[in-house]
């Protein structure tokens, strides 16, 4: 490139940037085309005449959400921002903090917004800011645990998510896992449950925690509901996490019919046709199941960390992020 051409780049870049003139008036300055000064604009960026430095803030993870985004074709991604050497609380608290950003931001006026259950929606509700919306609904999207906890049973966030909205709450009444599908069937059946199925039918948002390791030994809430040869069945068909309580492999294709019949929960293939899907999770225990949701795309919204988002990459054989030139102090 000529230095004349370079000069008159510069020039149009000064404009722009510096003097915050538009490119309508750069273009009449000038005497050129608005369309070309538009290119001028890229062109400059591209040649490092203008480099644009993002302060205070590390721009290599805007590059990876809008990279992960468009290889997986979501709507929206949000990252975590934590030192790699960050205790796993910290973690577990950055991204309660950016979930409840981006939740916040999510919920309006005239919705139904369902959610699943657990430590990590508990501690995203526990950040959220106060935010009034009208005639807004909250309701669970699976029963509750093998016995009542306070903090994490899916009517207490539910209640919880839908005070902080100033939005109304629907309750289930039945526990997750059946001990036989006739039970399970009856409660869907039932006149109390025709509410919830009702909002399921006409949901704007799913907001859903993943679960990963099938560890029997887990102090889950409802996976002592599982019965031994349940787990045995689940191993046999390598199933890799759940998703409200739906058990799926690592292409995301569900797993063992007969215990997806005992479940009161909403179907994963209704959620991935939802206007925003999002699943809040974290965790390189989790990276296999996140990415089989991602593969069978029963979500469209992901708020996760760099670690996860990158374990997640290796797993799909992508090396084109290196955690190292992520790194960031909080």
């Amino acid at each position: 490139m000529n230095e004349k051409r370079k000069k008159l780049l510069a020039k149009v870049a000064y404009l722009y940037y510096i003097e915050n003139q538009t490119q309508a008036e750069i273009s009449k300055a000038l005497g050129i085309y608005r369309t070309t000064i538009s290119r001028m604009l890229a062109t400059a960026k591209k040649e490092g005449i203008v480099k644009i430095d993002i302060s205070g803030f590390d721009s290599n993870v805007f590059a990876l959400e809008e990279y992960f985004r468009k290889k997986y074709a979501l709507q929206q991604v949000e990252i975590a921002v934590s030192h790699s050497t960050a205790t796993e609380i910290h973690k577990d608290e950055a991204l309660a903090e950016t979930a409840a950003s981006f939740i916040r931001n999510l919920v309006a006026d005239n919705q139904v917004v369902g959610i699943s259950w657990g430590a990590t929606l508990s501690r995203m509700i526990e950040k959220l800011e106060n935010r009034h919306v009208e005639n807004t609904v909250f309701c669970p999207l699976a029963g509750g645990p093998s016995h009542i906890n306070s903090k994490y049973h899916v009517n207490t966030l539910v209640y919880e998510m839908a005070r902080k909205f100033h939005g109304k709450s629907a309750f289930v009444n039945a526990t997750v896992v059946q001990e036989s599908e006739r039970l399970a069937q009856g409660i869907l059946r039932s006149k109390y449950f025709q509410d919830i199925l009702g909002y399921w039918e006409h949901l704007d948002i799913a907001i859903v925690g993943v679960g990963g390791s099938l560890d029997e030994s887990s102090n889950s809430q409802w996976r002592d509901l599982l019965t031994a040869e349940d787990y045995q069945v689940l191993a046999q068909n390598k199933a890799v996490g759940e998703c409200s309580c739906r058990f799926f492999d690592q292409t995301g294709q569900l797993v063992h019919n007969e215990l997806q019949k005992r479940t009161i929960g909403i179907p994963l293939e209704k959620i991935g046709e939802l206007p925003k899907s999002v699943a809040i999770a974290r965790g390189k225990s989790k990276a296999q199941a996140i990415l089989a949701m991602l593969r069978k795309k029963y979500i469209n919204c992901l708020v996760s960390d760099r670690e996860t988002i990158i374990a997640i990459l290796r797993l799909d054989q992508d090396d084109s992020f290196k955690t190292s030139s992520l790194d960031q102090e909080r």
